[in-house]
């Protein structure tokens, strides 16, 4: 939807001053927050919410976990909107070694997936030692009936499987 603006505005502050968040882009029950002061660089591109259900899952998650630190005890992912973009961080930690950490930005949730632009490592664990590190779009899923999205690159480093789970 496009609100009326004066016409002393250019149009491309038009566009980009007055066009409204669309509803899909919202938690369900309220708008996303307005948007702060712009960024430096490249702006990135808002988030798409294909699926409200799990819009609402992934905001109210249950944590994270990679299975080289522990199932049994989920490391914590925040999401939350900034403007009309999505953003997640997460992060699992085991004392005496082992670290998760993932941050970036969710580009689309559909029904049974997510996207995610962003960041993630993997610090001295199995093996002290290992870092992997990644920035790239990543694609998580719900399979076979399961209560958590799962990284669907499963060696995406060095040919061990890492299997990160955001539960709901």
């Amino acid at each position: 939807m496009i609100r009326l603006c004066p016409a002393a505005f250019a149009a491309s502050l038009l566009l980009a001053a007055c066009a409204s968040v669309p509803a899909d882009r919202a938690p369900p029950g309220a708008m996303p927050p307005p948007s702060g002061a712009a960024a430096t660089g490249p702006t990135p591109v808002p988030t798409r919410v294909l699926d409200r259900a799990a819009l609402a899952r992934l905001i109210a998650n249950k944590g994270v976990t990679l299975q080289w630190i522990d199932w049994n005890t989920r490391g914590s992912a925040n999401v939350r909107w900034q403007g009309d973009m999505l953003l997640l961080t997460a992060a699992q930690a085991r004392s005496g070694g082992g670290r998760l950490f993932l941050d970036g930005v969710v580009e689309e949730v559909g029904p049974d997936y997510f996207t995610f632009q962003g960041t993630i490592r993997i610090d001295d664990t199995p093996d002290a030692g290992r870092r992997c590190e990644a920035n790239k779009s990543w694609h998580f899923a719900v399979t076979q009936g399961r209560p958590y999205w799962r990284l669907r690159e499963f060696e995406w480093c060095d040919g061990l499987t890492d299997y990160v789970d955001i539960y709901f």
